[in-house]
């Protein structure tokens, strides 16, 4: 089933203990980071405000005992997009949000789909891109394979570092 319109946070929104995500782009074309994303260009510095609204969602997430985390798969050298996302990544983790890094650049991929993904308790929502990293879709999917996902969660956590190590070691060069 497509989700559209408020049908996709309705869902996010009513997870009810663990939310978590595989994402394998190295470009996000997200309209409404486009501003933040030139200025980051243009600096070199993401400043963030506390009242963020992704930053709010995750205190909230946290406050009320559910859990949030992401591992983001990618290799060197770090796209412009990826340098962007990984100063914003700094925000999310002190907000609550346990983010990992794969990073495939001298190693073979364990097991891991292409394909970015949210698992919502029990729901899993492929998220879909074009070439270019433009979003062309979330779908909750009917009857996945539970177990599947939960071994490729297992999989991608195992393979991966949290952020601020990836960070010191590589972004530190």
């Amino acid at each position: 089933m497509r989700l559209d319109g408020e049908d996709w946070p309705q869902l996010f929104n009513a997870y009810q203990r663990d939310a978590w995500r595989l994402e394998t782009q190295p470009v996000y074309q997200m309209p409404e980071e486009e501003a933040e994303f030139a200025h980051f260009l243009a600096t070199g510095k993401l400043p963030v405000a506390d009242d963020d609204e992704w930053l709010v969602r995750l205190r909230h997430f946290r406050s009320t005992g559910r859990t949030i985390g992401r591992v983001h798969v990618l290799t060197r050298p770090l796209t412009d997009y990826l340098r962007f996302e990984m100063a914003f990544y700094a925000h999310s983790s002190r907000a609550g949000e346990d983010i990992r890094i794969l990073d495939l650049t001298d190693r073979e991929n364990p097991g891991l789909p292409q394909q970015d993904f949210w698992m919502l308790d029990d729901h899993v929502v492929e998220m879909r891109y074009d070439a270019e990293g433009r979003q062309i879709g979330r779908f909750l999917l009917d009857n996945p394979d539970l177990e599947q996902y939960r071994a490729w969660k297992r999989l991608a956590i195992e393979h991966s570092v949290p952020v601020a190590e990836y960070q010191a070691e590589y972004l530190a060069r």
